[in-house]
């Protein structure tokens, strides 16, 4: 109680003492400096406002750089939306461009030579074919019978009497050939039209190769272009012979790449084995200072081998041999007394490993020669295959297929364009690869021999797509589908399809001129056939409807 009594007090005296009223002169400076008072407030309400503006514009800085971030991170985020999308149609396009590249592969391999079953799937194949009036079955069959029939009944007889004679001159080869010394020479073997029984142009020339190998104790080694070794594009479908000796690596021994000093000797050669003189390689007719194959080395030395092997056994026949043309080493003609002649080419080629591939040193009558890159690279011939592929399917083909008919009627009717208007760059041989292409693409039944005319509209028109796309692929080259009963290098199968056009990508002129040459014949077709053609009585014609292909 007392305590509270005392705070109360204190509280009073307080309160008393600070009433302004005691004193009164302190308290009167106040109204003078009111005045001054106001200035200062009013300096720090404008300090104030000031400071309020500074915040506010970085406030409203400080938002619109919010902004702007947000903004930017928008389109960011917007630009990462788009590049996903962007990414995807990317990704898709990729997947398709793949899809489409192995589905162009998986034609040339193989699948494009698909024609389909119907007549009517190659006939939007180009504009060649407008206008121009094809044929018909019966003009066809006579001219087949009057002008191919006519004209090729002699061809048996011509070539049992060129591989008699050849095989008498080939063992007098061998008799005047040193055995130890020089090319050991086999039989020889004929290819091309004349044994396929499809020539149909005089004069008729057999086509005979001869594969050789070397004396003991050397081998060839071969290399392919599809063997692994690089090859530039232009020596696809070209090789290089090796010469060794037996049991050694086609690579040959490190000794012959490297210097191994005057107190070395290699392990596995002697120092009289371990360097070849060029004139030993010579003598095995390699190209100087090399151990690859020359083939012009090689016609020489043919051309020598057989003209010492007529001298020997020319008393035996009535009539003379000579070589016929220049540019073709192998070119032989027997000249009878009564003024014949029989033309045939001799061609020494190299057997590839254990298969009926060759190396062939020159093409008769073709300008394949002339594009070979060197004498040392060798171009490879599937003539064996393919006489045993056409022999092969003509076992199930029908009676009197037409096939062969086909090929010997575009080959008479190019041959006489080109009689006409010069020769071009297409050959025989690019047309019985047509042949060799639709023989597989189509079914046995599709080559009775009433289906002439329409099997022969397929080859055009199959040869006028190759010429568009400038593609025309070699028939055993990259074909998986070549059958097993051939026992075809599976080597062969696996490489990359070659394209036989190809020489005519980059020479337009010939191109031009092949393509100019094959619509000149489809022009001339009709006047062609019709030329050597009997007249066709109305009463054989009659239904028998003339179409434009």
């Amino acid at each position: 109680m007392p305590v509270g009594l005392f705070r109360v007090c204190l509280l009073v005296i307080t309160a008393i003492v600070n009433h302004p009223l005691f004193f009164p002169k302190e308290n009167g400076t106040v109204p003078e400096n009111t005045e001054e008072i106001i200035q200062k407030m009013k300096e720090r309400e404008e300090s104030l406002r000031l400071e309020q503006l500074r915040l506010e514009q970085e406030i409203a800085d400080q938002e619109a750089t919010q902004k702007a971030l947000e903004k930017a991170a928008a389109v960011v985020e917007e630009s990462k939306e788009e590049k996903v999308r962007w990414d995807m149609w990317t990704a898709l396009s990729m997947v398709i461009f793949l899809l489409i590249e192995l589905w162009r592969q998986d034609f040339q391999e193989g699948n494009w030579q698909d024609t389909g079953g119907e007549e009517d799937d190659m006939a939007v194949l180009g504009k060649a074919f407008k206008g121009v009036a094809f044929p018909d079955k019966a003009v066809l069959a006579s001219f087949y019978e009057k002008r191919i029939l006519g004209t090729t009944g002699d061809m048996a007889r011509m070539r049992e009497m060129v591989e008699g004679f050849a095989d008498d001159l080939l063992e007098a080869l061998r008799s005047v050939c040193n055995r130890d010394a020089d090319m050991e020479v086999e039989d020889c073997m004929g290819v091309g039209s004349m044994y396929e029984n499809w020539r149909v142009r005089k004069p008729f020339v057999c086509d005979l190769i001869v594969p050789f190998a070397p004396p003991e104790p050397y081998c060839f080694c071969c290399q392919t272009w599809c063997s692994g070794d690089s090859f530039p594009p232009d020596e696809q479908g070209y090789g290089t012979i090796k010469v060794c000796r037996a049991g050694e690596d086609a690579t040959g021994c490190i000794c012959d790449k490297t210097k191994l000093g005057e107190d070395m000797l290699c392990l596995l050669h002697s120092q009289m084995s371990s360097t070849r003189p060029s004139s030993e390689m010579e003598d095995l007719l390699c190209f100087k200072n090399t151990q690859y194959l020359d083939a012009d080395q090689v016609m020489k030395w043919f051309q020598i081998a057989v003209t010492k092997a007529w001298n020997r056994i020319s008393h035996k026949y009535e009539f003379d041999l000579s070589f016929s043309l220049l540019d073709s080493p192998g070119a032989l003609k027997i000249k009878f007394k009564s003024g014949k002649s029989i033309a045939f080419n001799l061609t020494p080629v190299v057997q590839y490993e254990n298969s009926d591939v060759y190396f062939i040193s020159h093409f008769p009558r073709s300008s394949l020669a002339a594009d070979i890159p060197s004498s040392t690279h060798w171009f490879l011939t599937f003539a064996v295959y393919e006489r045993r592929f056409i022999h092969l399917v003509s076992k199930t083909l029908p009676a009197n297929a037409c096939h062969v008919s086909c090929l010997q009627i575009l080959s008479f009717l190019h041959g006489k364009q080109c009689s006409l208007t010069g020769p071009s760059g297409l050959t025989n041989y690019h047309l019985k690869t047509v042949l060799l292409h639709l023989l597989q693409a189509r079914p046995s039944q599709d080559w009775g021999p009433e289906k002439l005319e329409a099997r022969l509209q397929d080859m055009l028109k199959f040869l006028e797509k190759c010429l568009h796309e400038k593609k025309l692929y070699h028939f055993f080259i990259g074909n998986g589908k070549v059958p097993a009963e051939l026992g075809f290098p599976i080597i062969f199968q696996r490489a990359e399809p070659l394209n036989l056009f190809r020489p005519f990508v980059l020479r337009r002129d010939i191109y031009r001129k092949m393509v100019d040459t094959f619509h000149e014949m489809l022009r001339n077709m009709s006047a062609l056939i019709n030329e050597y053609t009997v007249h066709i009585p109305l009463a054989h014609t009659n239904g028998i409807r003339k179409e434009p292909l």
